[in-house]
């Protein structure tokens, strides 16, 4: 039952259509709009009048509709300046777009693509055959798969090559990433099962070969990201745990993360695996991100073996992992960069990451100009996205 002060305050609330004209008067939004924007309005208006609320007039309902429909039609995500101070920022969407890469996006979005399609025989082609040229020609890699991300990269390789068997992880490479994705969770949705080796902070190459049963399909290395360890550690070579897997026919599969191609050491900064370092090391399967240091649109992406590569594209869990034809397109444009040895003028990321400070000063006295009171002062920044932890850049 509704009190008698509050159905008195129910026929006091404007109709629909008042609601809805008086807001049209406020915006350009259309009529259908701000009629169904209105009646909402209302619904809530009555909910808290039965809950001892105050009746708003048709004014206040007026705005707060018109304000609810701009809402509804403003474009999101929105374009943000980056003020954090760093570099691959997972919540500001990581990588921006080289210039190319953007054209090219574009250029494929404005109409149809040859996604799927061999345009020299008129048959149908394979998907993202020529991003897996370009990294046949930058790694070294027999073939190449691109999917929706690292995660999905990872999952479905362990999916094709590991379900229903045992997969050798160190304890110290069990690690949680942003967003709870966990390592040990991946392998058990996978259907694989997780065998720790050696300890948190010390690995030997023989924890992992005096764990090697007749039940494990794979060693999976894990490139700590996000943290770093110090002090009494210890681990394998990518390397020697190649040796060792193949000395038992079992595939060696790295996820390296960041997934780049140049050495971020000339530029002050740590060691980071490159993925053509880790397939002439031995990897059978490297996994990485598309959107980190590669500095292209997000993707998960595998290189490596083609028999393995196509035994884990054939799976059906492959095509709800697949990328559109504009990944695909930014994707390869970012690879065009690296194949001319533009990578560090073009690409965003490459561009930050080599900055000098006295460019970044002569910049920064051009921003402060047009901000009241600005100081510019000396700091530092990070390059983030689950690269180089602990690392720092001038700024």
């Amino acid at each position: 039952m509704v009190p008698n002060a509050d159905r008195a305050g129910l026929r006091d609330l404007p109709s629909v259509d008042q609601v809805a004209t008086a807001a049209g008067c406020l915006t350009t939004i259309p009529t259908h709009l701000l009629t169904s924007v209105a009646r909402a309005e209302i619904d809530h208006a009555r909910r808290r009048i039965c809950l001892g609320g105050p009746v708003p007039n048709l004014e206040v309902l007026a705005q707060a509709s018109a304000l609810r429909a701009e809402l509804l039609v403003r474009d999101d995500p929105r374009p943000v300046v980056n003020g954090t101070g760093v570099i691959i920022h997972t919540n500001l969407g990581r990588a921006p777009l080289s210039n190319r890469a953007l054209a090219a996006i574009q250029a494929v979005g404005a109409g149809y693509a040859s996604l799927e399609i061999d345009l020299d025989t008129g048959h149908r082609g394979v998907r993202g055959a020529s991003v897996a040229e370009s990294f046949h020609e930058l790694t070294g890699s027999e073939s190449a798969l691109v999917l929706n991300n690292n995660a999905g990269a990872t999952f479905l390789a362990l999916e094709a090559l590991t379900s229903g068997s045992e997969v050798l992880v160190s304890r110290g490479e069990a690690i949680e990433i942003g967003g709870g994705f966990r390592i040990p969770d991946i392998l058990t949705t996978s259907g694989a099962e997780l065998r720790d080796v050696g300890t948190t902070n010390r690995t030997k190459i023989r924890d992992y070969a005096d764990a090697i049963n007749e039940r494990t399909s794979a060693i999976l290395h894990v490139h700590r990201s996000n943290f770093t360890q110090v002090g009494f550690t210890e681990s394998p070579k990518l390397g020697d745990l190649a040796d060792l897997a193949h000395s038992h026919g079992i595939p060696l599969i790295s996820d390296i993360g960041s997934g780049t191609l140049l050495d971020p050491q000339p530029f002050g900064l740590a060691s980071e695996p490159r993925v053509q370092d880790a397939l002439a090391a031995g990897s059978n399967l490297v996994a990485f991100s598309g959107d980190k240091l590669l500095g292209g649109p997000q993707a998960g992406i595998i290189v490596g073996d083609a028999e393995l590569v196509t035994q884990i594209a054939r799976r059906p869990l492959a095509r709800t992992l697949r990328p559109d034809a504009l990944t695909l397109a930014g994707l390869r444009a970012t690879l065009t960069h690296y194949l001319l040895g533009e990578a560090i003028q073009e690409i965003p990321v490459w561009q930050m990451i080599a900055a000098h400070p006295p460019d970044l000063y002569t910049r920064a006295k051009h921003l402060a100009r047009g901000v009241p009171g600005a100081t510019i002062e000396p700091c530092q920044s990070a390059v983030g996205g689950g690269s180089l932890p602990g690392q720092v850049i001038p700024s």
